[in-house]
């Protein structure tokens, strides 16, 4: 009867103790697959930035070019663009400067020559493109594939946006694509000194609660305009980015209307506006 009784306590403990390593087994699953949906998400917000700033670059790169030289002219059928404050000052200091390097390097004839490039276009140009090439050549070099050919800057980025299938499988390679080209969209736009067009929308922020929504037709998105706005996602740009705007692209003003008490048919009316409101 001992026996029967050592027998029975026996099995009662490993039916214990396999439970328990069950639930154990279970509990490490679910914390894997949180993590897993975590970095899964943290990646979708990734390339869908870089998707946005490449954009961005794409659009605005070429400017640069038109920009290099001041006095040229606007485009056939295109009225002039209005002069941005300080822009001429600017020029005219640029000219100073080249100018006196060229005479310094016997370049020139002083009162005889073309008017002289502007150097912080050339220098943003000139970042810009080695910037893309480095980019490409790392990601490349990252997936083990073979090096890029040559080509400009508009079409390595193309190739660029067409290897992020590949991308998503390496966060840190993903979080470093991002940056690098959302710093150089951001110097193209510095430079050109381009102020994007900001259209008021009603409703308020779901993360900050703040009147700060704003549709930038431009990229046809809205943003919310308030510095101090944090959101409680992990993954957000927000968490380490003090430039950081929180973003709606066209696939989530649904959701944002929902949210925030703006109507979707105000937001598509927005992005048509091409008159800038008082922010």
């Amino acid at each position: 009867m001992a026996d029967l009784t050592d027998h029975a306590d026996h099995a009662d403990r490993a039916g214990h103790t396999d439970r328990a390593d069950s639930t154990s087994r279970t509990a490490v699953a679910a914390e894997r697959a949180d993590r897993s949906d975590r970095t899964d998400r943290t990646v979708e917000l990734v390339l869908r930035d870089i998707a946005l700033w490449t954009a961005s670059l794409v659009r605005q790169f070429p400017e640069l070019s038109d920009e290099l030289a001041p006095g040229r002219r606007s485009p056939a059928g295109t009225a002039p663009t209005a002069p941005h404050p300080g822009r001429d000052e600017l020029i005219r200091e640029e000219r100073r400067e080249a100018l006196l390097l060229e005479q310094r390097h016997g370049l020139s004839v002083p009162g005889h020559g073309a008017a002289p490039i502007r150097l912080h276009i050339s220098d943003a140009i000139r970042d810009i493109t080695d910037g893309v090439v480095e980019l490409e050549e790392a990601v490349c070099a990252r997936l083990a594939l073979p090096r890029p050919r040559r080509a400009g800057v508009i079409e390595r980025l193309r190739r660029i946006v067409g290897l992020l299938d590949a991308v998503a499988a390496h966060p840190v390679l993903a979080r470093h694509v991002r940056d690098e080209i959302r710093r150089m969209a951001r110097r193209c736009a510095r430079t050109l000194g381009d102020a994007e067009t900001i259209v008021r929308v009603s409703g308020r922020c779901p993360w900050c609660d703040s009147v700060s929504l704003r549709a930038f037709p431009d990229r046809r998105a809205v943003l919310c305009v308030n510095p101090a706005c944090v959101c409680t996602d992990a993954a957000c740009g927000c968490q380490d980015d003090p430039a950081y705007r929180h973003l709606w692209p066209e696939g989530a003003w649904t959701e944002l209307t929902e949210a925030s008490g703006t109507r979707t048919e105000e937001i598509e009316a927005a992005m048509d506006d091409t008159k800038e409101t008082s922010c």
